[in-house]
């Protein structure tokens, strides 16, 4: 476990803490990672991957963000939780409050057969670490799971500041790339304003995207000011 956790610990606040927690989530036998942050009326994908079909990951966090969230249980129970406090909840303690179209939708439709959630806040985010199997397997590493959960939220509150909650997650030149965009520059511009090619621009746009579980410059407007 030390040998997980001390690489994200390394890198808490930075560009590359994602690399080291997604090994960790992974070595904790994850087939798909999702982190959500909270609001009443909003949930943002913070991070986002199946490290199966890659693109899964993304297309369900978009379908999740937009409004998938607001059949999900878990959004009214992070919400309530104390600051600084992490919790676990198990797909088995959560089945009998989903909406069935929800179950097929978001489990499955995508083949996921078992999840572990961590509840986690810190002094201003309320978040949620989603891990997903493709089958359901002898229980979860729980230690480990309320340490990534604490991490998580480490992570992206030292980031935290004026910036678009959403934009968390991403690296200084994807999210000066996003920030162009919801500016409403074009790709030229944005390129220019940081001394990059416009195919640059393209590249951490599409590396933007991904971590955001988003496919399109409305996906971006409706996570960032939705």
């Amino acid at each position: 476990m030390l040998e997980l956790i001390d690489p994200c610990l390394a890198r808490l606040g930075q560009d590359d803490f994602a690399p080291a927690f997604l090994k960790a989530a992974q070595a904790a036998g994850a087939d798909q990672v999702m982190i959500f942050a909270y609001r009443p009326d909003a949930v943002t994908c913070l991070l986002s991957r199946n490290f199966i079909e890659g693109r899964l990951g993304t297309r369900l966090a978009e379908a999740y963000v937009r409004s998938g969230f607001r059949d999900d249980p878990l959004h009214a129970r992070v919400l309530a939780l104390e600051p600084r406090t992490a919790a676990l909840v198990e797909l088995a303690h959560l089945t009998s409050a989903m909406p069935p179209a929800y179950r097929t939708r978001f489990f499955d439709a995508p083949g996921l057969g078992d999840k572990v959630a961590v509840l986690a806040t810190g002094e201003r985010l309320h978040l949620v670490l989603n891990l997903y199997r493709t089958q359901q397997a002898q229980g979860w590493p729980e230690d480990l799971l309320r340490v990534l959960g604490r991490l998580a939220v480490l992570h992206f509150e030292a980031r935290s500041g004026t910036m678009p909650e959403a934009l968390l997650a991403l690296s200084d030149r994807e999210r000066a790339v996003c920030e162009g965009i919801l500016a409403g520059q074009k790709a030229e511009v944005i390129a220019h304003s940081l001394g990059v090619a416009a195919t640059s621009v393209i590249t951490y746009r599409k590396r933007a995207y991904a971590k955001l579980g988003i496919s399109s410059r409305a996906g971006l407007f409706a996570i960032c000011r939705g």
